[in-house]
């Protein structure tokens, strides 16, 4: 009758828990339905690829060494213990059961026994970094959550070590510690209280086991560990092709009455998976070059707001319209129509909520993103925040018209005369008078070339960084390449303002650009600016840019290798280089840089404590170079005073943008007179034998 009692509690334990998990779960697939609909490319094996890297090989946890051993414990510990949790709770019901592997069973039993204590461990190792050594990323919230999943965690492994210690007991087996040795020491510690006693805490401890892990199954969707359901679903669907790469706005569907997202329905449903994906580790805060500086935007709380908000709405719209989606995805490369879908849209269209921006999200956080990606190539999770930010920055100035003076004056200076300042755009080509040892011919003033030079609006009109253009001018002078300019006929790239959310003037932009380089038969590109380079490379593409485009780094370090042009003139400068984002996360070049002025005899290249991959933002990308910081430390700032720690002779930089942040850095730090700034291509020609 004892027997059969608990089996009926456990049935109704297991019901319960089995049942209430997947409705939560459920539910939150209805709420990502809410979002619209992806246009999902396959990439099969690529998508697989980053699943095997980035979820089974946790690569990215590994960025912080400490806390990536103790997750990849925790990731690979928890399947092997769900193997053992079968036979488990057939002890539960059949007096000493094992699984019948015969001999092998032993070896089954060590594996266990070694997984659980690893497990309550790393648990343990959590807990210390979190409370003990109070890692400053995962002090952001105290609500009893985090401090939950380690007490249940510990309960969940210790129960089990417990529980087969005290069914030894019950059956008056010798303990075996070669195979059995942790839960084999509880029963020699034990050994005296006799079978009864061991048979009731054997009981007790089962149970203990049993409803720990269904609560803890129950508070997974409900938390921060919702990451364990979604992010391996949101690192495999998350988007193919260039870093950063932002979506298309078709202006030309007449269907289409709103640009970006104004509602947290107007997001994607890929986007959405975000959410749920997120483990709340704070990574992405941690490293945000405007978190760290005091401003409003926390990358990780950007998420979480959303996340709650999509939750509660999604509450809101399924109460109203209970005849929801079953599938996760509504693209038609994953899943059929679905006829529900609009009409969830709708519902939740008209589900009095929150603003998304002004309530959920302040306009602070939105234009205080530099859009330099750190945020991303920290996450663990594949999460993307830059593109929500833009998308954001879209409604406000498409749909709304509302943007800072700074962001409306910039527009208006670029429609009208194509450059930030608003100068005359028969101006552009003034920058090469500068130097009368340089030869710098237009399309118009040379017959053929090999190279279209795009100086860009800052190599053009900014008096510092027309210093940079000349330079490269010269080196290629030296080398004997053939290039030319487009003169005033350039207009500018259009990757600041797309990034500042006016997609509208960066297609127009982009439009005349494509035109301009088919009229001269345009097939490689160089160009001084990251952000150019960028958008040029993987943006311009897809509104038919056919060309090979380069960066002046790659461009120098190619005629180094082939002989063209020789730094032999020594050059004794301890240069500290920054890696500008758009060069560096955006492309992965981040070694050239470095082996160009390696190659410089007398020059010293020294590493920031953030470099590369981990390299902080100068901050002027995203707009902010045409903008005031009105919260905080300038960023700028902060990115200088990690230069200064090094006590070099020159910072150096790849970028006109990060070139003249680094400059303003060190008059303010008034360090101008001991510490030069300069670019890596005027470093290169001082060291040329002109």
């Amino acid at each position: 009758m004892l027997a059969f009692l608990n089996f009926i509690a456990f049935l109704a334990v297991t019901g319960y828990g089995i049942y209430t998990f997947a409705n939560l779960v459920y539910s939150r697939v209805t709420f990502i339905k809410l979002g619209k609909k992806s246009d999902l490319r396959k990439d099969t094996q690529q998508r697989i690829t980053e699943v095997l890297i980035n979820v089974f090989g946790q690569r990215k946890l590994f960025k912080d060494k400490k806390s990536g051993f103790m997750h990849l414990i925790l990731f690979y510990t928890f399947f092997i213990i769900q193997v053992g949790l079968i036979e488990l709770i057939i002890k539960g019901f059949i007096k000493g059961y094992e699984f019948p592997f015969g001999e092998g069973h032993k070896y089954f039993s060590l594996l266990q026994e070694w997984a659980t204590f690893l497990m309550l461990m790393a648990v343990v190792y959590g807990f210390y970094r979190r409370y003990g050594e109070k890692l400053k990323r995962l002090q952001w919230k105290r609500d009893g959550k985090a401090a939950f999943v380690y007490i249940a965690l510990s309960t969940l492994t210790s129960s089990i070590l417990l529980t087969l210690g005290f069914e030894a007991i019950m059956l008056d087996h010798e303990p075996n510690l070669a195979y059995a040795p942790f839960s084999g020491a509880i029963a020699l510690l034990f050994s005296g209280i006799g079978t009864t006693a061991g048979t009731i805490l054997f009981y007790i401890f089962w149970w203990v086991h049993m409803v720990t892990v269904f609560s803890f199954m129950v508070f997974v969707p409900q938390s921060k560990q919702a990451h364990e359901l979604f992010a391996m679903f949101n690192v495999f669907f998350k988007k193919v092709g260039p870093v950063g790469k932002l979506r298309k706005i078709d202006f030309e569907d007449e269907e289409i009455e709103e640009y970006g997202v104004g509602k947290i329905e107007d997001f994607t449903q890929l986007q959405l998976i975000d959410l749920y994906a997120c483990a709340e580790c704070g990574r992405c805060t941690n490293m945000c070059p405007a978190s760290g500086t005091g401003k409003t935007l926390s990358p990780m709380d950007l998420i979480i707001k959303m996340r709650d908000h999509l939750t509660e709405k999604g509450a809101a719209v399924t109460s109203r319209n209970p005849w929801m989606p079953s599938y996760v995805f509504g693209s038609s490369a994953l899943s059929p129509t679905l006829t529900a879908e609009s009409s969830a849209q709708e519902t939740a269209a008209t589900v009095e909520m929150p603003n998304l921006i002004g309530d959920v999200i302040t306009e602070e956080e939105i234009w205080a993103c530099t859009t330099c990606r750190n945020c991303e190539d920290q996450c663990p999770v594949a999460n993307e925040h830059v593109d929500k930010i833009i998308d954001l920055r879209r409604y406000l100035v498409l749909t709304e018209g509302n943007m800072p003076h700074e962001a409306t004056r910039y527009f208006q200076n670029i429609e009208r005369q194509s450059n930030p300042w608003g100068m005359n755009r028969k101006e552009r080509i003034k920058w090469r008078e500068g130097r009368e040892d340089i030869v710098v011919p237009t399309v118009d003033e040379i017959e053929d070339f090999e190279y279209l030079f795009f100086v860009g609006s800052m190599g053009s009109f900014d008096n510092r960084s027309q210093k940079i253009a000349q330079s490269f001018a010269k080196i290629m002078n030296v080398a004997g390449v053939k290039f030319a300019i487009l003169g005033n006929e350039e207009r500018s790239s259009g990757d600041t303002a797309r990034r500042m959310g006016n997609e509208f003037l960066f297609q127009q932009l982009c439009q005349e650009n494509i035109a301009n380089f088919q009229a001269y038969g345009v097939k490689k590109i160089v160009t001084i600016c990251p952000h150019t380079y960028n958008t040029f490379k993987h943006e311009y593409p897809e509104f038919g840019l056919e060309a090979e485009v380069y960066h002046h780094t790659e461009l120098i370090f190619k005629l180094i290798q082939e002989g063209s042009i020789k730094p032999t003139k020594e050059v004794q400068e301890a240069i500290a280089y920054h890696d500008s984002c758009y060069i560096g996360r955006y492309n992965d070049i981040y070694d050239i840089p470095r082996q160009i002025l390696k190659s410089i005899p007398g020059v010293q290249v020294l590493e920031m404590e953030r470099n590369k991959a981990d390299a902080m933002c100068c901050g002027a990308g995203g707009g902010n170079m045409w903008m005031e910081e009105t919260e905080g430390k300038r960023v700028n700032i902060e990115r200088t005073e990690q230069a200064l720690r090094l006590n070099p002779t020159t910072i150096g930089s790849n970028c006109p943008y990060c070139l003249t942040m680094m400059s303003d850095g060190t008059k303010a730090k008034e360090a101008e007179e001991r510490v030069k700034t300069m670019d890596i291509t005027e470093i290169v020609e001082k060291s040329l034998v002109c």
